[in-house]
């Protein structure tokens, strides 16, 4: 075991390599860039930035200065935000995203999972119909509508919660409910779905028929050998839906006005911000790459058949 940790830990590294050289080669491919939308720049002005910036130089030298500046820990400065870097853009705005990200990540886990298991527990009866009714609405409606209705409802109409804002408003921890729950919504429904199907699955496993027959209370049989068997999908799924949620909260927080990173991804494709898009990708890839590093070690801890070489 530990030696695969280390291997995959070592993993980690030819794969950010490939990433981000990859990322910063397709960027440059597109049209355009980060001062082609200047108006009204003289040609001494526009050398003079990208002299300041180094695009004046062939690429592979920019290649090969972006990765000796990445290796320590710098990201570069922000082409289109001035007197401030990829790093302090991300450094202020990141935590808001993990934040939101984590707090719907928990109640889809929670809430997921238990629907599932009652659905399972209670296959064909109006509970069971009703929950996957519900889970295939939140996996069929996308989030942009999903979110206006929310804010509607609960904010326009019966005031319950603020229609925008972050928790360092007035309003406090109130204004991450509605986000929050927006977003937890498709995966939810996913893990629901999941955990129903693994659910009834291992119900019909001999070691689980066993269980019974030694006289074991069901409780004991439910949360000790069920549940624990049919939450390996649930933990595989747990890795990319992690990395999706905080990477998919671009349109939440567009609509409820969270200060998250989504925010800058989206200006810096648009403003073709060579160095925060970067950033960004950066970013997102190593929650990914380490989400499923975390994954394949919870996979051998809840099931001791699977074993590491």
């Amino acid at each position: 075991m530990g030696k695969f940790i280390v291997r995959r830990l070592l993993s980690i590294i030819p794969t950010m390599f490939l990433i981000v050289t990859l990322s910063f080669f397709t960027i440059r491919l597109a049209p355009g860039g980060p001062f082609s939308s200047e108006k009204k720049v003289t040609p001494e002005v526009m050398q003079n930035l990208m002299h300041k910036y180094h695009m004046d130089e062939p690429l592979y030298k920019q290649y090969l200065r972006y990765m000796g500046d990445v290796l320590q820990g710098d990201l570069g400065p922000s082409y289109k935000n001035k007197d401030y870097t990829v790093n302090q853009l991300i450094g202020k705005s990141m935590p808001n995203s993990m934040i939101l990200g984590i707090t719907a990540l928990c109640i889809a886990l929670i809430f997921g999972s238990l629907a599932g298991l009652i659905s399972a527990l209670k296959q064909n009866s109006w509970a069971d119909y009703s929950l996957m009714s519900l889970a295939s609405l939140g996996i069929s409606i996308p989030l942009f509508v999903v979110a206006p209705l929310a804010v509607l409802i609960f904010a326009m109409k019966l005031h319950w919660l603020p229609s925008s804002g972050w928790i360092n408003s007035r309003a406090g921890l109130t204004t991450l409910i509605m986000p929050a729950m927006t977003l937890a919504l498709p995966y939810f429904s996913s893990i629901a779905r999941l955990t129903r199907a693994s659910v009834l699955e291992v119900l019909r496993s001999d070691y689980v028929r066993t269980a019974y027959a030694k006289g074991l209370k069901k409780s004991t049989v439910l949360f000790r050998h069920v549940l624990r068997g049919s939450l390996l999908p649930v933990v595989t799924y747990l890795g990319p839906a992690f990395a999706g949620i905080v990477t998919g909260s671009v349109v939440i927080e567009q609509i409820f006005l969270v200060p998250g990173i989504g925010n800058y991804f989206v200006k810096s494709a648009l403003n073709r911000d060579y160095t925060l898009i970067l950033g960004t990708v950066i970013v997102y890839s190593l929650i990914l790459v380490i989400m499923n590093f975390i994954v394949d070690v919870l996979y051998s801890l809840l099931d001791p058949r699977i074993t590491y070489k």
